[in-house]
């Protein structure tokens, strides 16, 4: 649903995008992280044809974005970092006029405004002027606005900010459903743990530059090496004498707990465990050592600037 092929995009002197390649699928959802500045809005412009590339292509739904751009900006539903809304108009007559402009039967607008805005919980407010609307509720409404015509491909900008977590919560499960109805997203977002939570993919961008991307767990086992099993013990034992199969590594022990960095979890661990009870350690639990999405950052950052 989207390719993109050393798309690039040149302003001045200045690349502010340098042969980034991707690869989406249909009911994929791909976070795209990184600094401000680092390329992330550049590169949706060049996907919703607003800009044209300097150097390489993309495609999305289909569509070539600078061939086909008529096509590619009825398929994608945007919401950008600054929402553009009408704060004169109200929040029906702003879905309304969307509807019309994508050329929505009147009865499938009518409808389509009403379900959103009922949603999103903006029903009662449906006729208040948008001017009067709070922050969260103004998001609320510029999602919708990127959901009228039910496009193929959605690429949202920061879609929780300003929001209360309940409305925060609706949105995400917004987002899970559309990736359920096979829908193809980008989300661009400094919120790490949204994006670990909703995205299939991760993609951190540098200067232009895409320099990870991947799956969560692959980009873990590529950046911060093998996974760590924790084990808790009931008797103090240490396992400093222990014989560890191969493939395992005794990292810290301190009392009541050993931690151990492991290769291959599954052959690895059942042989680690029963190591451990032949040894005498009482063992109360062995259980994997969270890793988080904001670690993968951080190292990738620091790869990248370390050369």
């Amino acid at each position: 649903m989207i390719q993109t092929e050393d798309l690039s995009k040149q302003f001045g002197n200045f690349w502010a995008v340098d042969g980034v390649n991707l690869d989406v699928q249909p009911g994929q959802v791909l976070a795209l992280l990184g600094q401000n500045g680092a390329g992330k809005t550049t590169s949706v412009r060049m996907l919703t044809s607003v800009l044209i590339p300097t150097r390489g292509q993309a495609r999305v739904a289909g569509y070539d974005v600078v061939s086909q751009a008529d096509h590619v900006r009825s398929s994608v539903g945007v919401l950008t970092e600054q929402h553009g809304l009408y704060l004169r108009m109200t929040g029906r007559e702003y879905l309304d006029y969307f509807g019309r402009i994508y050329r929505l039967e009147t009865q499938t607008c009518h409808q389509r405004c009403l379900t959103l805005l009922d949603y999103f919980g903006l029903g009662e407010a449906a006729g208040q002027r948008i001017g009067q609307y709070s922050k969260g509720m103004r998001q609320k409404l510029a999602i919708a606005r990127a959901l009228m015509h039910t496009p193929p491909v959605l690429l949202l900008d920061e879609p929780t900010s300003a929001m209360d977590p309940e409305s925060a919560h609706l949105v995400r499960q917004s987002i899970a459903g559309l990736r359920a109805e096979n829908r193809t997203i980008i989300i661009c977002t400094h919120n790490l743990v949204e994006a670990e939570m909703l995205a299939n993919r991760i993609a951190i961008i540098y200067r232009g530059r895409i320099i990870v991307e991947g799956t969560v767990e692959a980009l873990k086992q590529q950046l911060l090496g093998p996974p760590e099993y924790e084990v808790q013990t009931n008797n103090g034992r240490g396992g400093g004498s222990l014989h560890l199969p191969d493939g395992v590594e005794l990292l810290e022990e301190s009392e009541g707990r050993l931690r151990f960095r492991v290769r291959a979890p599954k052959a690895d661990n059942p042989v680690l465990l029963k190591h451990l009870l032949q040894a005498g350690i009482g063992v109360v639990s062995l259980q994997e050592v969270p890793r988080s999405l904001e670690q993968i950052y951080l190292a990738a950052m620091k790869q990248v600037r370390n050369g």
